[in-house]
């Protein structure tokens, strides 16, 4: 039923998974001689503080390894080891550790998070803002230039609308009608002209009328 270890301000320098049970919900071991938790922490899937700083853990990437699988984890501390003077080591953290609030006693803000996913999720960014209620409207086709826009007086109220000239070697000018500053395209089917249905006439038979 152990919930707490304090283990803190001693020399130890190696952990190993048989240290701690799976239970436990807070676990402090700052102030130690500690250079990896590599295998030690992981089955504590409860934990939701944990105060690793000012030991001699090196190496980032296996520290957060150890500490993805601890969902409840909201209170970290890392600070004063050596692999925290590495160039975007919070972003680093933020991103993997997505449940923690509180970083080396420093409350994680929103933008931060925004900030550690544009920077390590490049790809996953990209597409997000690529989303458009639409398709996107393609550039022109290769090897068109672009001569002239011209801008036509508005009627009736209608949005300004700008036609724009394309040419190449082998085809004749063409005109393309495109909507200002929009990025999206639309289709519009005009069903006006579709007939609904059929009316068939038959001629008039005992006691029936016209049918369809």
């Amino acid at each position: 039923m152990l919930r707490c270890v304090w283990l803190n301000n001693n020399k130890i320098r190696d952990i190993c998974r048989t240290s701690f049970n799976c239970c436990l919900t807070e676990l402090y071991l700052q102030n130690n001689d500690l250079i990896s938790i590599s295998g030690a922490l992981r089955h504590l899937s409860c934990l939701c503080v944990l105060l690793l700083h000012n030991n001699q853990m090196k190496f980032l990437d296996e520290t957060v390894e150890e500490l993805k699988n601890m969902q409840d984890l909201h209170t970290l501390s890392l600070y004063l080891n050596p692999f925290t003077q590495y160039p975007e080591y919070r972003q680093y953290v933020l991103y993997h550790l997505p449940s923690l609030q509180l970083l080396d006693r420093k409350e994680v803000k929103l933008e931060e998070r925004k900030e550690a996913f544009k920077m390590l999720s490049t790809e996953r960014q990209r597409v997000l803002d690529s989303i458009a209620f639409g398709r996107r409207a393609l550039p022109p086709p290769a090897g068109r230039k672009n001569y002239k826009v011209k801008k036509p007086a508005s009627q009736h109220g209608a949005r300004n609308r700008c036609t724009t000239c394309f040419s190449d070697s082998t085809e004749k000018p063409s005109v393309i009608t495109l909507t200002q500053k929009s990025i999206v395209q639309v289709r519009i089917m005009d069903w006006s002209g579709t007939r609904m249905a059929q009316w068939n006439q038959v001629k008039p038979r005992s006691n029936r009328q016209l049918t369809y």
